[in-house]
């Protein structure tokens, strides 16, 4: 996110480049670059024949190269955008030619998105020296839900911890998906407000009293009665909450809580740490490691890898994922 910054504001302060390449898993941020250059860097005036957008699957790098040694007309520059240039994986080393030596009024941006390129050949090296290679990485699930607290800090609003997890828990770790729910909640709040559970439920539909981040607590506490009203809402809801998430959820608790029993410091703080956990939440799993001992931890995983196996139709003659569900929370809640 910090180099996201530095970059926008090079951009901003006119500190361009002639090449920047965007890629990586992450396609979050390479939108947002690419969108800030085709936006900011020409005038409305400009950008009629200055302006240039390209995709990927309809040219040829030759295509790109005549575009791009093109002269501005009465501009200071051209910029060429190239969307969806993974579709040139094939090719996209015949463009190290043109970055050894770019037209210096052209700014090339190339949006190769879910790849990356080679850095030990030559057009990582020559973009490296004449221009930008930003490489945007897919954030692990356990970094979602910090970069919804320092997105929404960003913009003067707070969110509560479980707030936030409730969203990366539905949403899971798409940042386009996870920035969109955002921007509808700050159409409705002013700024400076807290977005809570309840704001959650009220305007994006998640429910702040039946989802994967309430199940969890309520099996990590052996809350038998609770696991068993959100397996019911789940079955009821099967769309909103397929049971492919849930078990891979519940397999990352337990697999946590296999971590935290193998710790010989069990401070707050080394445990937050040790196991990637937001500090809020040490408790919840501090008490779930008294309720469920080292070999009964072993247990439930092997229980949810077997159920995570019936849920994609093997072995099991009751396909419904509700009544699969009821089962695994009977063996695991035991």
């Amino acid at each position: 996110m910090d180099e996201v910054k530095q970059l926008v504001a090079d951009i901003k302060s006119g500190k361009l480049k002639p090449i920047y390449f965007l890629m990586g898993e992450e396609p979050y941020y390479i939108d947002k670059i690419s969108d800030f250059i085709e936006s900011k860097v020409l005038n409305e005036e400009e950008k009629g024949f200055n302006q240039t957008v390209l995709y990927g699957r309809d040219v040829s790098i030759e295509d790109i190269v005549g575009t791009s040694k093109r002269y501005p007309m009465m501009s200071d520059y051209q910029v060429v955008i190239v969307k969806e240039a993974q579709d040139l994986a094939r090719s996209i080393e015949k463009l190290a030619g043109y970055a050894n030596n770019p037209q210096p009024t052209t700014i090339l941006v190339i949006n190769y998105k879910y790849k990356k390129i080679d850095k030990r050949k030559a057009l990582y090296k020559a973009i490296k020296k004449n221009g930008v290679v930003y490489e945007s990485k897919k954030l692990y699930d356990n970094q979602v839900a910090d970069w919804i607290r320092r997105t929404l800090s960003s913009k003067k609003y707070a969110i509560t911890p479980k707030a936030a997890q409730m969203l990366v828990e539905f949403l899971g770790t798409d940042l386009s998906k996870i920035s969109k729910e955002l921007e509808k909640l700050e159409i409705i709040l002013p700024s400076g407000s807290q977005i809570t559970p309840e704001l959650i439920e009220e305007n994006i539909g998640i429910s702040k009293d039946f989802n994967n981040f309430e199940l969890r607590k309520a099996v990590g506490s052996k809350d038998v009665v609770k696991a068993h009203q959100i397996a019911r809402y789940f079955a009821e809801n099967p769309k909103d909450n397929p049971m492919v998430v849930t078990v891979s959820l519940l397999f990352t608790f337990f697999s946590q809580l296999l971590h935290l029993h193998g710790l010989a410091d069990k401070s707050p703080r080394n445990v937050a740490a040790a196991i990637k956990i937001n500090p809020y939440f040490v408790d919840e799993y501090i008490t779930a490691a008294r309720h469920y001992p080292m070999r009964k931890v072993s247990e439930v995983v092997a229980i949810l890898h077997e159920f995570d196996v019936k849920s994609k139709g093997v072995g099991s003659n009751a396909p419904a994922e509700g009544q699969l569900l009821k089962e695994m929370l009977v063996r695991i809640l035991m």
